[in-house]
């Protein structure tokens, strides 16, 4: 009971998200998490010495990353878990400090950013634009708790979406090209053995997320200062 006192807000954000998974309200949430797997892989290329060439989401939740050199292992690695990774830094930040406006705002820089430099595709260009300008104007206009409401959210949405994505690419669907068929082509093993290490890591990622950034009483005071 104590469970349930402690976090509603965030029991109420989970059930709705799963009882609208299916509907349009969601949809806008699944291209952002999207967006974080594709940024994730550019992230790794860039990281391990690549250079991004192209980078792109559509509106049926794909994405695409055109690359050059880097680190390929790790790169196609990156998707899954780094977009999952990404998310649950997004929900930790939103409970355990209060940079929330700064994070937001500097989220919403970084979409404009990627698409100035690497998107051309019109679909992709216009979600990154007005969401990215839309939390840039969220950050400074809006107070600290409905900042850090939005970033529950995305954090949220991105620990029920991974694994969710993980199993339906790598093991329901292990014909279709996806990144663990691709490591799968250039490393060895099979589609389905490097989705199940995924989803693992995955679940075990959300359990100590959970475990460790919850405290005993998350939900947000909306009359607080919004300093």
């Amino acid at each position: 009971m104590s469970m349930i006192k402690g976090h509603w807000q965030l029991i109420v954000i989970v059930t709705l998200v799963f009882a609208l998974w299916h509907t349009p309200v969601v949809l806008p949430l699944k291209i952002l998490v999207v967006f974080l797997h594709e940024l994730s892989h550019a992230i790794v290329v860039v990281v391990t010495g690549g250079s991004v060439e192209s980078f792109t989401i559509s509106p049926r939740q794909g994405g695409l990353v055109t690359a050059r050199g880097g680190n390929r292992f790790l790169s196609l690695s990156a998707g899954y878990l780094g977009s999952l990774a990404l998310g649950m830094g997004l929900l930790f930040i939103a409970l355990r400090t209060h940079w929330d406006r700064a994070m937001l705002g500097g989220f919403g820089a970084v979409m404009l950013l990627v698409t100035l430099l690497y998107i051309r595709e019109p679909f992709a260009m216009l979600f990154c634009g007005v969401v990215g300008a839309g939390m840039l104007a969220m950050a400074w206009y809006l107070s600290r708790p409905i900042c850090d409401l939005f970033l529950r959210i995305m954090g949220l949405t991105s620990m029920i979406y991974v694994p969710y994505d993980i199993f339906d690419d790598t093991i329901r669907r292990s014909g279709i090209r996806s990144d663990a068929y691709m490591l799968a082509e250039e490393f060895g093993g099979t589609t389905m053995l490097w989705g199940g290490v995924w989803l693992i890591l995955s679940f075990l990622s959300i359990f100590l997320c959970l475990k460790y950034f919850l405290g005993h009483d998350s939900n947000l005071r909306f009359g607080q200062s919004s300093s």
